[in-house]
C-alpha cells in the first residue's frame, strides 16, 4: 500500500516522540500552594486533600528547604487564621505580627532565593468567609472599602518580604490601587500575581476545608466571575495588565483551558494558572479506587495546562510532578 504521508513515523520511539514533543513540563513550570497553621511541629493532613497538609511555621520552613533542594522555584503562601482575629474589616491580615508575614520572614531567611508570593484576600481574616468586606445591613461585599484594605494587607506583605502579591479577591480596580501603594511605598520590586480570571467555580470545595474560609451566607457569584463567560476573562484580564499586573492567572484550570488560551492569546505578560483543590482531589479519589494511574494523571493534566497557554502552574501536585520528571 503507498502513502504519501505516513504520520505514525514520527510517533514510532519514545526517543522520537521526546524530540518531536511540542509541549515539555520541567520544575521551573510549578508554583507550590502551602497552608500554615499556627502552632508549633504541626503537620495535619487535610481531610479532603489526601496526602496534602497543614503544617506549623517551623514545620512550613523545613518544607520550603526541602522543596528547593527538589527544584520547585517558587512558593504561593495560605494561612489559616485563628477564630479569634477573625473580623468584618480583616485588620489581622494587615498585621506586622500576623501569620502571614512571619511566614514570609521567616521562608526567606531560610531560603532566600525562594520566590516567594502571598495570597491577598480577606476570606481567611473573614467572620463571613468572603474576600471582602461586607455591609450587614445589605448583605453585600463592599468594593472600594475591600480595596482599601487589602492595600495595606498589599503593603504588610511587601513589608515582610514578598517577591509577588497575588490577590485573588477579584474586586474592581484592586491592580491599579496595589500598583500605586507599591510605587509610593518604595517596593518597586515587589510584582503582582493577579487572579484576572477567577471563576465562581464548585471546585474550590477542598480549599475551603483547608482553611476553613467557607462564605458564611450566600456565595461569591458577585465577584467571582460567571463559568459561562469566556469575553469576560478577557475584559477582566486586559483592564489588569493594564493597571500594572506582571503575571496574570486563570482560575480553575482544568475545566478552563479555552479561558487559557483565551488569555495566552491576548497578552504579553507571563499567564499562570491555577490546578486547584477539586481537581487535586478527583485525581487523587480516582486513583485511590484503581480507575486511572494517578502519575500518568499528574504529568497529563499539567502538560494539557502548560499546552492550553500556561507559562505557570500552581498546582498541589508540584512536588509530585518535579519527582516524577527527575526520574
Amino acid at each position: 500500500m503507498y502513502l504519501q504521508r505516513r504520520n505514525r513515523i514520527t510517533r514510532r520511539s519514545g526517543a522520537i516522540r521526546s524530540l518531536l514533543a511540542e509541549t515539555v513540563l520541567t520544575p521551573n513550570d510549578f508554583i507550590l500552594p502551602l497552608f500554615i497553621t499556627e502552632g508549633q511541629d504541626i503537620i495535619e493532613e487535610i481531610p479532603s486533600m489526601k496526602g496534602y497538609y497543614r503544617r506549623s511555621l517551623n514545620k512550613t520552613v523545613e518544607e520550603v528547604k526541602l522543596m528547593w533542594a527538589l527544584g520547585i522555584k517558587a512558593v504561593l503562601l495560605f494561612v489559616k487564621a485563628l477564630d479569634e482575629v477573625k473580623d468584618n474589616t480583616g485588620k489581622e491580615a494587615w498585621n506586622a505580627d500576623g501569620l502571614m508575614q512571619r511566614s514570609v520572614k521567616a521562608i526567606k531567611d531560610a531560603v532566600p532565593e525562594m520566590v516567594v508570593m502571598t495570597d491577598v484576600a480577606l476570606d481567611p481574616y473573614s467572620i463571613y468567609g468572603h474576600d471582602g468586606i461586607v455591609d450587614i445591613e445589605k448583605g453585600t461585599i463592599v468594593n472600594d472599602q475591600t480595596v482599601e484594605a487589602l492595600t495595606l494587607m498589599s503593603l504588610s506583605h511587601a513589608t515582610a518580604g514578598a517577591d509577588f502579591i497575588a490577590p485573588s479577591d477579584m474586586m474592581d480596580g484592586r491592580i491599579g490601587a496595589f500598583r500605586k501603594a507599591l510605587e509610593e511605598n518604595g517596593f518597586t520590586d515587589v510584582g503582582i500575581m493577579s487572579y484576572s480570571a477567577k471563576y465562581a467555580s464548585c471546585f474550590y470545595g477542598p480549599f475551603r476545608d483547608a482553611l476553613d474560609s467557607a462564605p458564611g451566607f450566600g456565595d461569591k457569584k458577585t465577584y467571582q466571575m460567571n463559568y459561562a463567560n469566556r469575553l469576560e476573562a478577557i475584559n477582566e484580564t486586559l483592564q489588569d495588565v493594564e493597571q500594572g499586573a506582571d503575571i496574570v492567572m486563570v482560575k480553575p484550570a482544568m475545566a478552563y483551558l479555552d479561558i487559557i488560551r483565551e488569555i495566552k492569546n491576548n497578552v504579553t505578560v507571563p499567564v499562570s494558572a491555577y490546578h486547584v483543590s477539586g481537581e487535586y482531589a478527583m485525581i487523587k479519589a480516582a486513583a485511590e479506587r484503581g480507575w486511572l494511574d494517578e502519575n500518568k494523571a499528574i504529568l497529563e493534566s499539567l502538560t494539557s495546562i502548560k499546552r492550553a497557554g500556561a507559562d505557570l502552574i500552581a498546582t498541589y501536585f508540584a512536588a509530585d510532578a518535579v519527582k516524577l520528571l527527575n526520574s
